[in-house]
């Protein structure tokens, strides 16, 4: 019997993933009801499945709820609500954990409220590293399971080899300045080592919003430091749009290293991104990077640990990149896993039902 899955979001890398790379799924994850708008490029953001009146009015139509993403606009009291209607329901949730830390938020607060609500609510709770089920179980006294984050390059993409390029290509992307990132550090110690690298090259990529002031953290110090650093030819900077995926994987692809400016994180896309396309990945000690993928850690807010960590990457070549096959093998193992998640906790609702 397929199983109705309410998932916020459902039109998400990651979640389009979790279905086996060859069908037939026995899993149904509903379509993200529009929202109305189109708020981030997403025409169901705000996620609707985290109104309590969507959940009353069409309850008929799933069996579980899995919550991934968007419920940073949502108060504490907002998910205390929504989460008792899904018990008054009798609908099981079943909560990921993809971050400990919001990317957007300055303040940890009210994450960390937000999570505190979901996690006593949920029937089920995934995540995607074992650093981060034991942070979970240490802050938040609840067991996750832990399931490996799936591709996020289309698997024809992962089979093609690396075009090949003259140098050594290191690449910064500052994108619109998300409240986690602190570049300028990172680009002012990279500026220094990479050009003592043979054939070494820094590339910094910035979103157009940042460099007009039109972003809400635009940062005129940082936009001042990158065209002077451009002007004496120690960056090549690049300035655009948000990147589509091909030309995300484009540009990912074209680099031997990204380093991720991140001050803190918990798990990272992007890392898998690279891991795909066979990019080594340089990141910061602060999140749980290191137990998602190969990558070359250092210690966060330490320039010298950031230049060896480069060095290092040159020195000792390329990490190991996904396979088609290994990513293949992983999408069969998570769409069971899941299926496996989503019955027992209907089985248990069941027998709570019965008893």
């Amino acid at each position: 019997m397929s199983i109705r899955v309410a998932s916020v979001p459902t039109d998400h890398v990651y979640v389009r993933h979790l279905d086996p790379p060859d069908g037939p799924a026995t899993v149904h994850r509903l379509p993200d009801p529009t929202s109305g708008g189109s708020a981030a490029g997403a025409p169901w953001w705000p996620p609707r499945v985290l109104e309590p009146d969507w959940l009353l009015e069409n309850a008929d139509r799933f069996d579980v709820v899995h919550v991934h993403f968007g419920y940073d606009a949502k108060s504490p009291e907002d998910l205390v609500r929504w989460t008792g209607v899904l018990r008054d329901l009798g609908t099981p949730l079943v909560l990921t954990v993809h971050d400990l830390r919001n990317p957007h938020h300055e303040d940890a607060a009210l994450h960390d409220a937000q999570l505190e609500v979901l996690l006593e609510a949920a029937d089920a709770v995934l995540t995607l590293t074992d650093g981060a089920a034991a942070e979970i179980l240490r802050r938040h006294r609840r067991p996750a399971r832990v399931v490996p984050h799936p591709h996020v390059v289309p698997l024809e993409r992962v089979a093609r080899p690396r075009e090949p390029h003259d140098g050594f290509v290191v690449g910064v992307h500052c994108k619109s300045l998300r409240a986690s990132m602190d570049p300028l550090p990172v680009v002012e110690t990279l500026a220094e080592v990479v050009p003592t690298i043979p054939g070494g090259s820094l590339r910094v990529d910035v979103h157009t919003d940042v460099m007009t002031g039109t972003s809400p953290r635009s940062d005129a110090r940082l936009v001042e430091r990158l065209l002077a650093l451009s002007a004496d030819r120690r960056i090549d900077l690049a300035v655009h749009d948000f990147f589509t995926d091909d030309e995300l994987f484009d540009y990912l692809g074209s680099l031997d290293v990204s380093v991720l400016p991140y001050r803190f994180g918990t798990h990272s896309g992007w890392l898998e991104a690279c891991h795909d396309l066979g990019t080594t990945v340089v990141a910061p000690d602060c999140g749980h990077y290191a137990d998602q993928r190969p990558v070359l850690l250092h210690r966060t807010g330490d320039p010298g640990a950031l230049a060896s960590a480069v060095r290092r990457a040159h020195a000792e070549g390329p990490l190991p990149r996904a396979t088609v096959e290994g990513r293949r093998a992983e999408r069969v193992e998570l769409a069971a896993t899941h299926e496996q998640v989503y019955r027992g906790v209907l089985a248990r609702g069941v027998l709570a039902c019965t008893s």
